[in-house]
């Protein structure tokens, strides 16, 4: 039965809501801090407000504070303002603070319901398309559920459509080229060409060439005039890998490009217009570099108008089991391989494993072995690990929530400085649910500094 946090102190409207919303399990709040008290230990997604509370219910003023409230706290609830003034201008205010609708008193139970199915309704259509967007990653080359991957992969929903610079940082092989394209893909830019350079990889000598092009001439060999990486990706993405390997010589012509998007050929003297949206990335330290100055300060806030952080394979959990099956799957293509999984040793060897290749090192060793198995299964030793000695150190759900839970209430009892009543509300539970949680968890510490008198 969905749940309908009714706040509202009339006693006798109290109960004819009761009778006209039996299709709902109605929980009662008569003030603003017993509203919030309920809101959190109940999660209602539907909120009925009557705007005159206690201790001025002539004045919408505490209303309008505990619909404030519940909106700072739960932005998606759904929030009905029932009002028995005649004067529209409260419920009007209360639609521009976030409410969901407003119903004037008397009460019509039909007309109630219907705006109460209305909400729900939407509540619903609402945490469908939260969830197909949380999914929406997968349409691109990301892989992940962790909290790490999924708060990286709404950067760049947010990043995407504009023209930000963006530096993304991350240790080698984390897949700072795969978010750069996923950024593009998800662009304006999309249909114009993605151009990477790996400034790491390309000779000093040779990277400017590699970059503006050349004209034909411009030193021995250049027997032709050639476009750069920069004119190649006009109307696109240009990635520039491993900008921290870029030499210093070079780093001020790369920051005019960057101020007023013109290029000048190597032994060219026409500028070049170039519309292109830039996109930088590096396993090294940038800010410790511009210190040692081995980086250009300027150059570094140019490329850094936006950072985005990429977290390492170790630090994401059970990702790592979720990109080696895919991994596999695109390798037993590749191959013609009939490999059906990884075994628990397998498992238990690449969750305990560092990774200090990240994902590069993770697709090497299932390509290998994928090859190298000789069962439908990939054991530890066909991906080269050593799998550890008895179970896995992986928690229980149990004690997962054993863990959360003492966690919490500390820093509840902190926050409230020890008055457990304070706690209990600040957690959404009853004091008694709180005392009980105390002795299940023999928090005895807690208990005798209760401050509450």
């Amino acid at each position: 039965m969905k749940t309908v946090l009714v706040i509202e102190d009339d006693l006798g409207i109290q109960k004819q809501l009761k009778w006209s919303l039996s299709d709902y399990e109605l929980v009662f709040a008569g003030d603003r801090q017993q509203a919030m008290t309920h809101l959190r230990r109940y999660e209602p997604s539907v909120v009925t407000l009557d705007l005159g509370l206690p201790p001025d219910p002539t004045n919408a003023t505490e209303g309008l504070a505990c619909l404030s409230d519940i909106l700072g706290s739960a932005p998606d609830t759904k929030v009905i303002v029932l009002t028995g003034s005649t004067d529209n201008s409260h419920a009007l205010q209360a639609i521009a603070l976030g409410a969901y609708d407003y119903y004037q008193k008397p009460i019509d139970a039909d007309v109630l319901n219907i705006i109460l199915q209305r909400a729900f309704k939407l509540t619903e259509l609402e945490k469908e398309n939260k969830a197909l967007k949380n999914n929406s990653q997968q349409q691109t080359d990301i892989l992940g559920n962790s909290e790490a991957m999924i708060k990286a992969c709404r950067v760049v929903e947010k990043i995407a459509p504009t023209e930000i610079t963006t530096l993304l940082l991350g240790e080698s092989g984390t897949g700072k080229e795969v978010f750069a394209r996923t950024i593009h893909k998800q662009s304006a830019r999309a249909d114009k060409p993605f151009i990477a350079i790996n400034c790491a990889s390309i000779p000093e000598n040779l990277l400017e060439s590699e970059l503006f092009g050349y004209e034909k001439g411009a030193f021995t060999g250049a027997v032709k005039t050639t476009l750069g990486k920069i004119e190649c990706a006009n109307g696109g993405t240009l990635l520039l890998d491993e900008i921290g390997d870029m030499p210093l010589s070079l780093q001020a012509k790369m920051l005019r490009f960057l101020q007023e998007r013109v290029i000048e050929r190597v032994g060219g003297r026409s500028e070049i217009e170039v519309d292109v949206r830039v996109i930088c990335a590096t396993h090294r330290d940038l800010q410790e570099m511009v210190s040692q100055q081995t980086f250009r300060e300027d150059l570094f806030y140019r490329v850094s108008e936006i950072i985005l952080r990429i977290p390492p394979l170790r630090s994401r959990g059970h990702d790592i089991i979720l990109i080696a099956k895919a991994l596999l799957q695109r390798f037993n293509e590749e191959y013609h391989s009939n490999v059906q999984g990884f075994s628990e040793q397998a498992t238990k060897a690449m969750l305990s494993h560092s990774w200090p290749g990240n994902i590069r090192e993770l697709q090497n060793k299932v390509k290998s072995a994928v090859i190298m198995a000789e069962s439908k299964q990939i054991d530890a030793e066909d991906l080269g690990l050593v799998a550890p000695n008895g179970n896995i150190k992986m928690q229980t759900l149990r004690q997962m929530r054993e863990d959360v839970e003492t966690q919490a209430i500390r820093q509840a009892h902190m926050m409230t400085e020890g008055n457990l009543s304070k706690a209990a509300d600040l957690l959404g539970i009853t004091r008694p649910t709180l005392y009980a949680l105390i002795e299940k968890y023999k928090m005895y510490d807690l208990r005798s500094t209760d401050t509450e008198t």
